[in-house]
């Protein structure tokens, strides 16, 4: 079996951006949260994800305080 037939374990992840993107008119600042969610599923899988090509593992996409703030989901 080639690596192509596999399923790529960020695709998911590559989707919520290009529809975070789309949705906010392209401005990466409204989409760290997901663009973090992208670069943690690559530090795990960016051997086995095309789709993590470009994603920089070591820069985070939130701030410090966005890290340490639990997010209100009232």
């Amino acid at each position: 079996m080639s690596y192509n037939t596999k399923k790529d374990p960020c695709k998911a992840n590559a989707c919520r951006i290009q529809a975070c993107l789309k949705d906010n008119n392209f401005q990466e600042e409204k989409c760290k949260e997901v663009l973090e969610q992208m670069r943690i599923c690559c530090q795990k899988w960016h051997k086995k994800s095309v789709c993590c090509s470009g994603i920089d593992l070591n820069r985070s996409y939130l701030s410090e305080e966005e890290v340490q703030e639990p997010k209100n989901t009232k």
